[in-house]
């Protein structure tokens, strides 16, 4: 067991502890599980028809690094997501929560529409 720790105290000392944790971070983007605990639109009371829930990635969920992405969604008079921007959160987390936020179809509507989504991610559930 002492040699398989001085292996890793070695290696940790040869890359680096920032780039370890920037690896296990960028492996995240591409593995994903679980869901989100709550949703929340502020500015409107135009429901979502369909809703897809992003992907929590495993490493991050694992580290308990969870929290609230904050974007702001344009939705098109027929309901289609026509553009959306990251207003805070982490940016794992943010490009997850985007690239979910972009298939949701809501109830048309008269015009355009900006909304404020909230998701919360929680890594205890």
């Amino acid at each position: 067991m002492s040699r398989l720790r001085h292996a890793c105290r070695r290696f940790t000392r040869k890359i680096g502890v920032g780039f370890a944790i920037g690896m296990l971070l960028m492996v995240s983007l591409f593995i994903g599980v679980g869901g989100i605990a709550q949703s929340h639109a502020q500015g409107s009371d135009r429901r979502v028809v369909t809703r897809v829930e992003p992907d929590y990635p495993d490493a991050l969920k694992k580290l308990y690094i969870g929290g609230v992405v904050r974007v702001e969604v344009q939705v098109a008079p027929n309901g289609s997501v026509k553009n959306i921007k990251l207003l805070g959160g982490n940016p794992i987390l943010g490009q997850s929560t985007m690239k979910a936020v972009k298939m949701w179809k809501y109830v048309p509507a008269a015009a355009d529409e900006t909304l404020t989504v909230k998701l919360e991610f929680d890594p205890h559930k």
